[in-house]
């Protein structure tokens, strides 16, 4: 018979019968599990084609649409930037709401919102649309997603490669909306399929709607996305209107306030609701690896922007002949992915640092490479080499940012890392093409290759902090302590003042009568750390 536990340790382990309700997992067959995994796949290949296959779409469409080169920076960034906000509560939406019911709809909803995006012809709706479709985008479950990084590093290697040749043959036999309607095509029969395929997951006792929806940090993401597109339109704005300019100015600061705002507001409500609880970045080594992860979205995007636009407009190299020549880019990002192993036997933060040396290698050959007969000595072995070293970067970032979680904390953490990759792409793009566009207005030379070369300086500049970060901050030694020793470390140290503090007010307030314990034990959060890490340790006695 088992000993009867002492009160703190039942209400440590009383959510284990919430959670399994005394039934064993329900067990699919082997066909079904497989085709699943296809479908989750093709969610993360979705994800990587609805953004390379616009690629070679963007310079006939900045034609067709009458766009400038900044406003053609937000057909990007309007979708990477609601898409890295609204992920922040994804894993939430998950909890609160049926997963199925928010997998099928956001995948059907994608689709829905392509088909009108094919038929837009006014650029600021296009830009709209593709904001929407960052909010509905899909995305694989963080768990999973660490579990499986291969696969799904692999899947996303290969709709880059295919979303740079679909999208050049729609563009050169059809049109430009023939690309978004592709990603109709594919979402939309997904959504069906998922509806007959995808298992009812087990609920409890739902909770009131109204409840749900207070659990939601909208206000926090709203106020990050706000201050994130004034942000991006400064940046942009500030080589057409003047860095002095109140169009740019005003965004600018207001953005800044907002940024402090939003990080002020998470620390005001409850840390379950937060989209990125404050105690996250006192994990060890979390903040040097977010800002790792902002790089390797960056690295292709700016690679895929510059020299499609410059081959096609001022080498007038045909759409599919561009497609072919950045094939190599996916073919070793999908080689790269498999890289995981590594981890093993070398620390993070040295596979890491190679990493950052190989794009440094890559990124001084294409600032150099200023003409078309250089593709094949400077600019085919930057693909190689730099694509190799960003898929290590976004791999081993994954692996070492959950190597030092919490389990309790994992969903969130998945979400804050896969918004950081988007997040670094939006708001990096738009200050290489704000560089790009300053340069080449100064030198009065818009087809000449200084502006360009100035953005991959600027890029090398970034991979240089990231360097130096790494060599700095990282610490091995926390690779080896266990995920709960992670998560009381973090508190303990976001704590250690508060917890004094408290302790000097109560001391104050009751004269000469002593402390006994923190009065922090008895409070809500105290109790919710600790029967999340006692639930972490019943799942994997259960599942053992």
């Amino acid at each position: 018979m088992l000993p009867v536990p002492s009160e703190p340790k039942a209400r440590m382990l009383s959510p284990a019968q919430t959670l399994v309700d005394g039934k064993i997992p329900q067990r699919h067959s082997t066909a079904r599990r497989y085709l699943l995994l296809v479908v989750f796949c093709l969610a993360q290949f979705l994800d990587a084609f609805n953004n390379s296959a616009l690629f070679s779409a963007i310079p006939r469409l900045v034609i067709d649409l009458g766009m400038s080169v900044s406003e053609s920076t937000w057909i990007i960034s309007a979708f990477q930037l609601t898409f890295a906000s609204f992920l922040l509560i994804s894993g939430r939406i998950s909890d609160v709401y049926n997963p199925k019911t928010a997998f099928i709809v956001g995948v059907s909803g994608l689709g829905c919102i392509s088909i009108g995006a094919g038929f837009v012809q006014d650029k600021i709706t296009l830009i709209v649309l593709r904001a929407l479709s960052g909010i509905v985008e899909v995305f694989p479950e963080s768990n999973e997603q660490a579990r499986a990084i291969g696969v799904f590093g692999g899947c996303g290697a290969i709709g880059n490669v295919l979303g740079l040749i679909i999208g050049a043959i729609f563009v050169e036999f059809a049109s430009w909306p023939w690309v978004f309607w592709f990603v109709a095509l594919v979402a939309i029969p997904i959504g069906l399929l998922c509806v007959f395929l995808v298992p009812q997951p087990n609920r409890g006792i739902d909770e009131p709607q109204h409840s749900r929806w207070k659990s939601l940090d909208v206000v926090g993401v709203s106020i990050l996305t706000a201050a994130l597109i004034l942000f991006i339109f400064a940046v942009t704005s500030g080589s057409s209107s003047g860095w002095g300019s109140a169009l740019v100015l005003a965004p600018l600061v207001i953005a800044v306030f907002m940024v402090a705002a939003f990080f002020y507001y998470e620390t005001v409500i409850p840390p379950a609701v937060a989209a990125v609880p404050p105690r996250t970045w006192f994990l060890p080594n979390f903040s040097v690896l977010f800002g790792m992860a902002l790089l390797p979205y960056l690295w292709w995007t700016t690679i895929f922007t510059i020299l499609t636009t410059l081959w096609q407009d001022i080498y007038h190299w045909s759409v599919i002949s561009v497609a072919l020549r950045m094939i190599p880019i996916g073919a070793l990002a999908f080689a790269a992915s498999f890289s995981g192993p590594l981890s093993r036997k070398i620390s993070p933060k040295y596979v890491l640092l190679f990493a950052q040396g190989l794009l440094v290698i890559a990124t001084i050959l294409l600032a150099l490479a200023d003409s078309p007969d250089k593709y094949w000595k400077m600019v085919l072995p930057a693909f190689v080499i730099g694509s190799a070293g960003a898929m290590l970067t976004y791999t081993h970032t994954n692996i070492a940012i959950f190597r030092t979680s919490p389990s309790s904390m994992a969903g969130t953490i998945g979400a804050i890392f896969n918004g950081a990759l988007q997040l670094g792409s939006a708001v990096g793009i738009a200050a290489v093409s704000s560089i790009e566009t300053s340069v080449e207005e100064k030198n009065g030379d818009p087809k000449g290759y200084a502006g360009r070369a100035a953005a991959f300086w600027f890029l090398l500049g970034i991979i240089g902090v990231e360097i130096i970060s790494l060599l700095v901050f990282y610490r091995v030694e926390a690779e080896h302590m266990s995920p709960n020793k992670t998560q009381v470390a973090a508190d303990e140290e976001k704590g250690k003042v508060e917890v004094e503090d408290e302790k000097a007010r109560v001391e104050t307030s009751e004269g000469d009568s002593p402390v006994t314990e923190s009065p922090l034990e008895d409070s809500d959060d105290f109790k919710k750390v600790n029967v999340q890490e006692g639930d972490h340790e019943i799942r994997e006695e259960f599942i053992g």
